[in-house]
């Protein structure tokens, strides 16, 4: 039985009761439903807490997906924590604060794919900060021009919705994949599309705010040169 991913539906739900299924010999816990994301497409996994009926507070400091597979996510817990038993009821809580630093930043590296139209060959999301790497022929990017482009975009307080397609009709379309080296996550016969109203469209399994305006003011801190063609930019939340 795979995990419910509750956070595909509402990114802003932090946290549910739930039931635990297993826990691995590495002390993976899995449960039937979660808030938590797991580590994927260059965002991180969730950290937070699982508290069980009792009130012990067990510590998570990442969320993976099941090596072995891929429709269970494992919260992780840190070092030393002592795992919920199996059909055990917990509380799977979120840390929030992270969390949404992610989402604003997850959200405005897709304006920065906008501002900045070219395929992307590599991305990565930290705390409040992110980077996209971009298949560029020629150098002589503006730090002060991308800035600029990249907050009007974001101050135009667009609508961030999120729809589904079929795999068949995500082939039908491959224009709309922007990233050369993560692809769209799929398997289940559907592919999650994440609409910036009137800017942006393009599959992801991620998480986002529901406005361009909840991201604030974003501060581009650096472009390298990463090979011939290829040019890190970086950002942050200001």
């Amino acid at each position: 039985m795979p995990t419910e991913l509750l956070f595909r539906a509402d990114a802003y739900q932090s946290e549910t009761t739930a039931t635990v299924l297993s826990v691995n010999e590495r002390g993976g816990i899995e449960l039937d439903q979660t808030v938590f994301y797991a580590t994927g497409g260059g965002q991180p996994g969730d950290a937070g807490l699982l508290v069980t009926a009792d009130g012990r507070e067990i510590a998570i400091g990442t969320t993976i997906y099941d090596p072995e597979d891929k429709s269970r996510i494992l919260h992780v817990p840190l070092e030393g924590q002592a795992a919920p038993a199996v059909g055990d009821k917990v509380t799977a809580r979120l840390d929030w604060e992270r969390r949404l630093k992610r989402m604003r930043i997850h959200t405005a590296l897709h304006l920065l794919s906008v501002a900045l139209p070219y395929p992307v060959t590599g991305g990565a999301i930290g705390e409040g900060d992110g980077r996209l790497d971009f298949d560029i022929p020629e150098g002589g990017l503006d730090k002060a021009e991308i800035d600029e482009k990249l907050n009007e975009l974001i101050g135009r307080n667009a609508a961030v919705t999120e729809s589904w397609i079929t795999d068949e009709e995500l082939d039908a379309n491959p224009g709309l994949v922007k990233t050369m080296s993560v692809k769209p996550p799929r398997g289940s016969g559907r592919v999650r599309l994440v609409r910036i109203d009137e800017i942006d469209l393009q599959p992801c399994g991620g998480t986002h705010v529901r406005n361009t305006a909840e991201i604030g003011k974003v501060a581009v801190t650096g472009i390298e040169k990463k090979g011939k063609q290829n040019r890190r930019v970086r950002i942050a939340l200001a």
